[in-house]
């Protein structure tokens, strides 16, 4: 599918990826309590077994998304963010098959993510399913806790 928005593998220097970042943490701990926020910040976003892609419609930041690899076959979405100004366009979708290509590509066999419970979230929720993600169980190092989803979905090679 060939989108509007260019996605750059980001090393995260820029401001404009910052800014989108800390928008992104103040929505999560806005709606989630602290011992339930699960996203990376920009230190975290950089560690090895992270990729972080930034989505850009001409000069402009829309959104942003990183894939972790959890093990060989298992990777694990993180910080997806779409630009408050840019929603419901496309951006997410764009991201998310940028990764599930990239993951894919990588020989990962599932891919899995966990978003919060409460409403704000449900759009994620909804976009997720879209896409073929299921509900599932705590994976990785994630417990249950009733502010957090787990979703999940096999990939075919």
């Amino acid at each position: 599918m060939t989108t509007p928005f260019e996605i750059r593998t980001d090393d995260l220097s820029g401001p404009e990826v910052a800014g989108l970042l800390q928008e992104h943490l103040a929505s999560v701990v806005l709606h989630s309590p602290p011992e339930s926020v699960h996203a990376l910040d920009l230190d975290g976003l950089r560690a090895p077994d992270v990729t972080f892609w930034s989505a850009w419609q001409g000069p402009e930041l829309v959104g942003c998304g990183a894939l972790k690899q959890l093990d060989a076959g298992h990777g694990e979405l993180k910080s997806m963010r779409t630009a408050s100004a840019h929603l419901r366009r496309g951006v997410a979708a764009a991201l998310l098959e940028h990764m599930l290509r990239v993951a894919r590509e990588r020989g990962y066999r599932r891919l899995s993510l966990e978003t919060g419970s409460m409403e704000a979230f449900a759009p994620a929720r909804a976009l997720y399913a879209r896409f073929g993600f299921e509900f599932c169980g705590p994976f990785a190092d994630y417990v249950e806790d009733p502010y957090s989803v787990f979703m999940t979905r096999e990939l075919e090679p």
